[in-house]
């Protein structure tokens, strides 16, 4: 089987963190979260990797990822507002971005098999590398995916709400994901709010959604599809917030029943910067992984 591609989508300006968090050095080497990310793919057996960004941070991204070349095969592709389908256009005032179905849709022309799709910003853990990779590399029907399912425990932060996609499954299969936008962490379980008033628990073992998904290369013509629908739908009512999702896509797909969606699991711990309060404690678990042997102080030469 060919080994599956990584789409990193790196597009974003990372408004809440304050910065490039995706250029942001986690450990004394000057290596980012995505550094990780990608050695943790390498291991794992991906052949390919896919950076989607703005034209805007181009170079300075080109500039931290030049090492990573020597190790593995990279593209970079770009994610801008005026890259539409044929009889739209960008409206009035439109700055920001069309979304992560449209960042994976960018991507389409530099991907020749199955692929995985993840963040730029998240620390996933290698494990979690290595189920979606067993996945991709063996048979499987051309509508045939994948998510890896976090416990919602393992994907909180101490410093603020984080938006996470709630899981429902049957049989080993996702069912269904609903976007809860504003989780606080309560101990080792959490609670979500709607108006920043009235607060639903939610346990801990809840699986939820960290943006790690598995595609057979037809998800790319299903993204095709559904962008110029969804524009269609939403321009009219919304047209310089709303968002082509890719969970969203994806949960299209599913209630559709033109796809499913295996829900793989792992009992990794994510580690992001969603809050600039957070940079200390990711830094302080790559350091302890570090000294456990898990990472050599040099990822890449």
């Amino acid at each position: 089987m060919k080994k599956p591609t990584l789409v990193v989508l790196a597009a974003g300006m990372g408004s809440r963190f304050g910065g490039l968090k995706q250029m942001t050095a986690v450990d004394d080497f000057g290596n980012s979260i995505l550094h990780y990310s990608i050695y943790d793919a390498c291991r794992a057996g991906f052949g390919k990797v896919v950076f989607v960004i703005k034209h805007a941070i181009e170079e300075d991204f080109r500039r931290i990822t030049a090492g990573v070349e020597k190790h593995i095969e990279v593209a970079y592709v770009y994610q801008e507002t005026d890259l539409l389908p044929a009889g739209f256009s960008v409206p009035e005032g439109r700055v920001k971005p069309w979304g992560t179905g449209h960042a994976v849709l960018c991507a389409k022309d530099a991907i020749d098999g199955p692929f995985a799709v993840i963040n730029s910003d998240d620390f996933y853990g290698r494990g979690t590398y290595m189920t979606i990779a067993d996945f991709l590399m063996k048979e499987r029907a051309e509508n045939e995916h994948a998510m890896v399912g976090y416990l919602l425990r393992n994907a909180l932060t101490e410093n603020g709400s984080v938006a996470r996609g709630v899981c429902e499954t049957l049989g080993g299969l996702l069912t269904k994901v609903t976007e809860r936008t504003k989780i606080y962490k309560r101990g080792e379980d959490a609670a979500f709010t709607e108006d920043g008033e009235h607060f639903e628990p939610l346990s801990g073992d809840t699986l939820v959604s960290m943006n790690f998904w598995g595609y057979q290369p037809s998800m790319l013509d299903e993204l095709e599809r559904l962008f110029p629908i969804f524009l269609r739908e939403n321009l009219p009512v919304n047209p310089t917030k709303c968002e082509f999702y890719l969970p969203f896509a994806t949960d299209e797909l599913i209630q559709s029943g033109k796809a499913t969606v295996h829900m793989l699991t792992t009992d990794e711990t994510w580690y992001g910067v969603t809050y600039r309060e957070d940079l200390a404690s990711v830094q302080a678990a790559i350091a302890s992984m570090h000294k456990a042997g898990l990472y050599p102080d040099i990822l890449f030469d």
